[in-house]
């Protein structure tokens, strides 16, 4: 049976008599001349994701890491007393249920059915520790398990994005992660690829202000750290350019998975920055405003629907439109998709599916929800070979104005 350790006691024990304070009636604290502007945000924010990775709650031996757990919990309750919103999406359920059921690594990566069983150890685990640790110090946890279909149905997301509301507005603080137990092999639609995608697709759902991503290095730097002339990107900008290594691809949790994330959550309103989870003080420090890790500047927010057709939910077909309406879309206004500007239709998909428009280049530029079947838009097609056009006209809406957003 895993124990307390003594430092991690005596620590849990000290934070309980050292913080009485409540937070300021105003929240948090007002602008500060000595905080780059850049950064402001996230001193500034008032609900608050943190995303870490197995790294930071198991020891290399798959063991839980305890000290490091005490560490995290106590900073996100610093966050609390601050007068913040928080929310935690934490890996390592499958990592310490290996260890508990014995399985090595490599059955547990060529098997997704021992994957699951890990998973469901492992989970129970964790949020045990969780719940324990974060009780000693007077705060609430609670279990949050996602599937990719939570976020392709737009039903289910606003159910859980909804959820996560209730639970900070009641003082609670969401313990999420993916619920592998139930994956399957990750078959199918994939919405995210890891904790990374699923914490910047939630920041932004939930209406969060600032995302702290905690990786295995101190920021972004413009090739790997190691490497001579390796450099920090402080803040990235439309010219920022990374060399990946080797072990930092696209894959599940490298670098330029973090990376990918972190634009997710920007595009989505969320003000983000990649720093190091070996050091946990950087919580606090991210969200002071300090210069630590890579920031990513938020930009402006678009409304919930919008934010679940483009971030939230996988692509059923495409649809290629005209020259005119791809330039009239870019200019900002907004008419409806109607039959006379659709070149092409690629895919089968059902009406109410959510859809690639792409100009006449190829290149996606929008997604909508389209409100006629794919073979029905076909057969309606000028030159289609199908003499079958009753049950639409030119004049009916293929998509409506409502139900389409820019990229980009």
């Amino acid at each position: 049976e895993m124990s307390m350790s003594t430092g991690v006691r005596r620590a849990l024990q000290a934070q309980m008599r050292g913080h009485h304070r409540t937070a300021a009636a105003s929240g948090i604290r007002a602008f500060s001349s000595d905080v780059d502007a850049d950064r402001q945000k996230l001193k500034n924010a008032k609900r608050v994701v943190v995303k870490v990775g197995t790294a930071v709650v198991a020891n290399s031996d798959g063991t839980m890491a305890l000290s490091r757990m005490g560490a995290l919990v106590e900073s996100l309750r610093e966050l609390k007393m601050e007068g913040r919103e928080v929310m935690l999406v934490s890996s390592g359920a499958v990592g310490l249920g290996r260890v508990q059921l014995g399985l090595s690594k490599e059955q547990v990566n060529s098997s997704f059915i021992d994957k699951q069983a890990c998973a469901a150890a492992g989970q129970e685990m964790l949020m045990s520790m969780y719940h324990m640790m974060f009780n000693r110090l007077g705060c609430r946890a609670a279990q949050v398990l996602i599937t990719q279909a939570d976020l392709l149905e737009r039903h289910r997301y606003m159910f859980l994005t909804d959820t996560l509301d209730k639970l900070t507005e009641l003082g609670s603080i969401p313990i999420i992660n993916e619920n592998d137990v139930v994956t399957g092999g990750s078959s199918g639609p994939q919405v995210f690829s890891d904790n990374d995608n699923l914490s910047a697709i939630l920041a932004s759902g939930a209406n969060a202000d600032g995302l702290a991503l905690l990786t295995d290095v101190e920021a972004v730097f413009t090739k790997p750290p190691d490497e001579p002339g390796a450099e920090r990107i402080k803040v990235w900008g439309k010219g920022s350019e990374v060399v990946l290594g080797e072990k930092s691809g696209m894959g599940r949790g490298g670098m330029g998975s973090k990376i990918t994330a972190a634009l997710v959550a920007a595009n989505g309103g969320v003000t983000t920055c990649v720093a190091s989870g070996y050091d946990l003080t950087n919580i606090k420090k991210v969200f002071e405003g300090a210069d630590v890790g890579t920031l990513f500047p938020g930009r402006s927010r678009p409304n919930k629907r919008q934010r679940w057709l483009t971030l939230a939910t996988g692509s059923a077909g495409r649809i290629t439109v005209s020259h005119n309406f791809h330039v009239t879309m870019l200019a900002g206004r907004d008419p409806p998709l109607r039959l006379t500007d659709v070149i092409a239709v690629d895919g089968a998909f059902a009406a109410g599916s959510v859809v690639s428009m792409l100009d006449p280049a190829g290149v996606e530029f929008a997604r909508g929800i389209i409100q006629k079947k794919s073979a029905e838009i076909k057969d309606n097609l000028p030159n289609s070979p199908s003499e079958s056009f009753a049950s639409f006209t030119a004049t009916h809406e293929v998509i409506k104005a409502a139900d389409m957003f820019l990229l980009g």
